[in-house]
């Protein structure tokens, strides 16, 4: 007696099934909405932004306060540079709440609000790393400076890595700049070809 084999029509016991249009549009829409998951974090960023106003307001006090005495002007030139190394800090966080914001979790409708910044019109996952890092290259030079400034109150090991570290900002900044180029060009030569 023979036996009879299962045919190829048959669907084999624990093969996976091809997902149904239904399911396939559950889990786009489901992947899609997981964006709303940044949400939270650029909220959590937004504090961190009121942090630094705080931080700003005591560094001017004590700016204000040190007029009341002899201050040496290095301490005055240390002081407002601490203020424009958080101001540079803050104007990061505005560039990747915002930008970060309008890029992955939805459009801000800002279009036609007068204060609306020009730089968010053309910000692009690309621009928004270029920004970055030039905005870390700026914020590592602040540190720097004042560490020169201060540098009898420095040790030699100290500045040394800030330099390199400084130094690894901009060489990997010119690698996202160069990356951005070859990547703009090349999607410039298949629109060209097209």
């Amino acid at each position: 007696m023979s036996r009879v084999h299962a045919t190829d029509s048959k669907v084999h016991p624990g093969a996976a099934l091809p997902p149904t249009p239904a399911t396939e549009r559950t889990l786009a829409r489901l992947i899609f909405a997981s964006r709303w998951l940044q949400a939270p974090l650029y909220v959590g960023l937004i504090i961190a932004q009121g942090v630094y106003v705080v931080l700003f307001a005591k560094e001017l006090w004590h700016l204000v306060m040190s007029l009341t005495h002899a201050a040496d002007e290095s301490r005055i030139i240390l002081t407002v540079l601490a203020l424009i190394d958080v101001v540079m800090i803050s104007n990061l966080l505005i560039m990747v709440i915002v930008g970060g914001y309008e890029t992955f979790v939805a459009k801000l409708g800002l279009e036609s609000h007068s204060d609306r910044p020009d730089w968010l019109s053309h910000t692009k996952e690309n621009t928004m790393k270029i920004k970055l890092s030039l905005a870390l290259i700026g914020i590592s030079s602040i540190s720097l400076l004042k560490s020169f400034i201060d540098a009898a109150n420095q040790s030699q090991e100290t500045l040394m890595w800030q330099s390199i570290i400084h130094v690894i900002f901009l060489v990997s900044s010119i690698a996202i700049a160069f990356t951005v180029w070859l990547s703009n060009k090349a999607t410039q030569v298949g629109h060209e070809k097209h």
